[in-house]
């Protein structure tokens, strides 16, 4: 009889099995440039709109550019951007039977979903990055230090990760592509009803406090507040303490939708 396995090499090939997966979205990646090339484009216009269009009537309470708002606002809505192209990949690999092959092979159960995280999650940091450059150019800068910068950008990818592990439920639940444009709707209630744009004291009065509470309007607040940039404040608790509720939220979501979508998963062979 063979000697068991180390305990060390159940981890080690989940994580050789996950980056495997990462690579091979990275392949498609280097198919198919050019939906990398608009998922990255999208939230520049988004940006250059609402900074040029818009930006000339707007007023931060208490003094400073808008686009200094702005700018960190977009980059937390950015990290709900393009998760209907996780959604989309899911439903097509389980009716094309992709996930009945990887089954079928020695790899860990995990891996195929917790690669396809990384691959997005990696395409989410050079899409932050992109915006970070256009901010930039149209006049944004930080007032903070560069561990605060580091921080707020780790903050950013915080709420994307938990952000795609909610898609990734979902898109296990939709199980059609035609299906994924039904659920992504939830996703745009979810972003734009934040602080994103205009503080929530500017909404009706029932709207405001779900605002104020959104995990997206945390992550803006704290990104901000690491920046150094201006925010429009209220001197609520949850403006009080983004910080705190920018780590808190997506702790949560991933805590609700890890389990969720790996059982999920595990139903869909029986």
């Amino acid at each position: 009889m063979p000697a068991p396995a180390p305990a060390l090499s159940v981890p080690r090939r989940a994580v050789t099995d996950a980056l495997t997966m990462t690579r091979r979205g990275l392949a498609h990646w280097r198919r198919q440039p050019g939906q990398a090339a608009v998922a990255l484009a999208f939230p520049v216009m988004m940006l250059v709109m609402f900074a040029y269009f818009l930006g000339g009537g707007m007023a931060v309470e208490g003094g400073g550019d808008y686009e200094d708002y702005l700018v960190p606002g977009l980059l937390a809505l950015t990290m709900a951007f393009g998760l209907e192209a996780t959604m989309v990949a899911l439903t097509e690999d389980i009716n094309k039977g992709v996930l009945d092959r990887f089954r079928t092979m020695p790899i860990a159960p995990s891996a195929f979903l917790v690669g396809r995280t990384l691959l997005d999650l990696l395409e989410s940091a050079v899409s932050v990055l992109v915006m970070v450059g256009a901010g930039w150019a149209i006049g944004w800068r930080w007032h903070g230090t560069l561990a605060e910068a580091l921080a707020a950008l780790g903050l950013l990818l915080w709420l994307r990760l938990a952000v795609l592990w909610a898609g990734v439920w979902l898109g296990l639940v939709a199980g059609r592509p035609e299906m994924v444009q039904a659920v992504q709707i939830l996703v745009w209630p979810f972003a734009f009803l934040s602080n994103a744009f205009t503080s929530p004291g500017t909404m009706p009065d029932w709207m405001g406090p779900i605002a104020e509470w959104n995990p997206m309007s945390a992550t803006a607040a704290a990104v901000r507040e690491l920046f150094g940039n201006p925010d429009w404040g209220g001197g609520s608790w949850p403006t009080d303490n983004a910080v705190a509720l920018a780590v808190a939220w997506p702790l949560a979501l991933l805590a609700l939708f890890v389990p969720l979508a790996l059982r999920r998963y595990a139903a869909l062979g029986r």
